[in-house]
């Protein structure tokens, strides 16, 4: 597949007489043709990093995207920006397929005064790039049709099912099972799996049971603390299989999630709301505020809505053999988004605390008998009160000051909440029992 994209490459590079790179929808470089002028201009420092690291920083990324090329379906030519290292100006070739664009062409255009390229070289090079724009899109379904292999690794028990299971799905992937991955979650995910999501070597929709599924969370006082039991069915969640190039690049993986969320919020049409029922927060992984910069922690505001649908991503794994391992932190991270607006709609399990043990202890629902009371519709405020007091340390002052009540009143509570589970909060392993049990409440 790789050379058939050079081939083209190397064919618009003929036609236009200029060097051409294509580049994904990311801007994660696919193929470039070869540099043969002795024109210093031709190799500045945007194009000169683009080649050498394989891939654009958000910054260039968000700058040529304000020209529009995403939305056009024609070339676009931009300006030289010395200021931003475009040295030279550009001419885009939008790769598209079915109206989705897949990804970008790109050559430098002639300098002021001299003649570029006329209308019918560049209608041939479209030509080209649509070509080219089939060949992506193939690509990215090639990783739908791996659903299966995917989801027995998912879903296989441990030894050698599990070693079979991740023996099929690498044999499948070849060389590239042997490379960086990051597992995402997407929950809850109503229909069959997307045809292509960008960068993805596998999509598959996993069926949820147990009484923790992401989607259902309550926080503390919410409810009764019981609820479905292990044989209860849930709702299915999207499972993608990630192509990263470095454990530290992160950033295509959430702009793909970011994409994925109005699907998912569309199809479940639950009103705009979070999962408790608030409207949530514009906060993309790791609970910053985003913003409206391209590159990819940025969650749209449109996506940060997201309908009660949350998403989770696991820790980067080099090769197919602990698969399993991130899928669960996928899970958990996606619950913990669920559980905590704070989170934002996409949560990345390096980043959810408490949650990374939390949600694997809180598999079935918490039904502490000390906890029991504390969890009941009527002492919700107790309940929270107790949250927030342990969330502070026990640190009165603070607490008080969070829950925005007199000291003296934050004392009261606390007596009663004492006296509700018969713990006594000035003993650490009590606190601990205490303060585990409100956090996991949520995720039930």
């Amino acid at each position: 597949m790789k050379g058939d994209y050079q081939d083209l490459v190397d064919e618009i590079s003929a036609l236009l007489g200029a060097p051409a790179t294509l580049e994904n929808r990311d801007f994660r470089l696919i193929a470039f043709g070869a540099h043969d002028s002795d024109d210093d201009l031709a190799m500045d420092p945007v194009r000169t990093r683009s080649i050498l690291t394989r891939q654009s920083t958000a910054d260039v990324r968000s700058w040529f995207e304000a020209f529009g090329i995403a939305r056009a379906t024609g070339p676009v030519r931009i300006p030289a920006a010395p200021d931003a290292g475009v040295f030279r100006g550009r001419i885009c070739l939008p790769v598209r397929y079915r109206g989705i664009v897949q990804g970008y062409v790109w050559l430098l255009d002639q300098e002021p005064g001299k003649p570029g390229p006329g209308p019918a070289a560049l209608d041939a090079a479209m030509e080209v790039a649509q070509r080219i724009g089939v060949l992506l899109a193939e690509e990215a379904k090639a990783g739908a049709d791996l659903s299966r292999e995917f989801l027995a690794v998912l879903t296989a028990g441990r030894g050698w099912q599990q070693d079979m299971a991740v023996a099929a799905l690498r044999a499948a992937l070849g060389p590239g099972g042997d490379g960086l991955h990051a597992a995402v979650c997407v929950t809850p995910w109503p229909g069959e799996a997307p045809a292509s999501v960008p960068g993805a070597a596998a999509v598959c929709v996993v069926p949820r049971r147990g009484g923790g599924e992401p989607g259902g969370a309550a926080g503390p006082g919410a409810g009764t603390g019981s609820g479905p039991g292990p044989e209860a069915v849930g709702e299915p969640a999207l499972a993608v299989l990630l192509r990263l190039r470095s454990t530290d690049a992160l950033a295509p993986a959430l702009a793909a999630v970011a994409r994925l969320l109005p699907r998912a919020a569309e199809a479940t049409g639950t009103g705009g709301k979070g999962p408790a029922g608030k409207a949530t927060g514009g906060k993309a992984a790791g609970g910053k505020a985003t913003g409206g910069s391209a590159g990819a922690t940025a969650v749209t505001t449109a996506s940060a809505t997201a309908r009660g649908v949350t998403a989770g991503v696991a820790d980067p794994v080099r090769g197919l053999a602990d698969l399993h391992v991130a899928w669960e932190q996928a899970v958990a991270a996606a619950r913990a988004a669920a559980a905590q607006p704070r989170f934002g709609p996409v949560a990345q399990w390096s980043a959810i605390g408490p949650y990374r043990m939390l949600a694997t202890l809180a598999a079935d629902p918490v039904d502490d008998p000390a906890a029991r009371p504390l969890l009941t519709p009527t002492n919700r405020e107790l309940a929270r009160t107790a949250e927030v007091f342990l969330d502070c340390a026990g640190q009165a002052g603070r607490a008080a000051a969070a829950l925005g009540i007199h000291r003296q009143t934050l004392y009261y509570r606390l007596a009663r909440v004492e006296q509700l589970t018969g713990l006594d909060l000035d003993e650490g392993e009590d606190r601990l029992l205490l303060h585990m049990a409100l956090k996991a409440a949520r995720l039930t």
